[in-house]
């Protein structure tokens, strides 16, 4: 049971108040505990970009070139945690169950408490859902940001949280690939999600050097590796 030291006051008194992402309402700040409670009564903990720029280059002084990959699972895991987590809140804020409402309203309620928390904002490009994949464009990363122009995807643990996140939903086994990154000198990243073979191909055409409008337009031609 949730206790009053670990339970967002606001949040209780008003359960069923959905404007509340902004800072002062999404975020309270115990400073005799030394705790951050987000709106979901979920602790927080803040860090700064020294702390990301160690994170990613400790993984790669341990692991080398597998640091992508182990970011990548991190966020997988996370994805799918998050995405359990994400239906018992959403149900008890709005009264119904994920499958029973719009899809972008959905997730774009998933997405709100992360641009709260720092991660940076987003939009989904569902017009080739059909097809069985999408593209997410993520704006102010918070790896790419701090990292700054590597000339590298860098986002590795966004692509993981968004496979988990939709492999859950979807109930359906999906991938997710980065095909640009701010770190790369573009204004924005661009990920890719859907099945495992798609995001193969476009892995190996970004090896050939095509770029994501290359990607795109090949994937929506019906191309994919044989």
């Amino acid at each position: 049971m949730t206790t009053a030291t670990n339970q967002h006051i606001l949040s209780a008194k008003f359960p069923k108040k959905h404007n509340h992402y902004s800072f002062r309402d999404f975020f309270q700040f115990n400073n005799e505990e030394g705790t951050v409670l987000d709106w979901n009564d979920r602790p927080n903990m803040l860090t700064s970009e020294d702390f990301i720029i160690g994170l990613i280059e400790g993984l790669e002084e341990e692991v080398g070139e597998a640091s992508a990959a182990t970011m990548y699972t991190i966020g997988l895991q996370w994805g799918k945690k998050d995405a359990f987590f994400f239906e018992r809140w959403f149900a008890d804020e709005f009264g119904r169950g994920v499958r029973q409402t719009n899809l972008m309203f959905l997730l774009e309620t998933w997405w709100w408490p992360f641009t709260s928390q720092g991660w940076g904002r987003w939009e989904v490009d569902m017009g080739d859902r059909k097809q069985g994949f999408m593209f997410i464009n993520l704006f102010d990363s918070a790896v790419a940001r701090t990292l700054g122009d590597v000339g590298k995807p860098v986002c590795h643990i966004y692509a993981g949280l968004f496979a988990g996140f939709f492999t859950e939903m979807v109930k359906k086994q999906l991938s997710c690939i980065e095909i640009q990154c701010y770190s790369m000198g573009e204004t924005y990243c661009k990920f890719l999600l859907g099945g495992q073979d798609r995001i193969d191909s476009a892995g190996f055409w970004m090896n050939e050097g095509a770029t994501a409008r290359d990607i795109e337009k090949r994937l929506r031609a019906g191309e994919r590796l044989s």
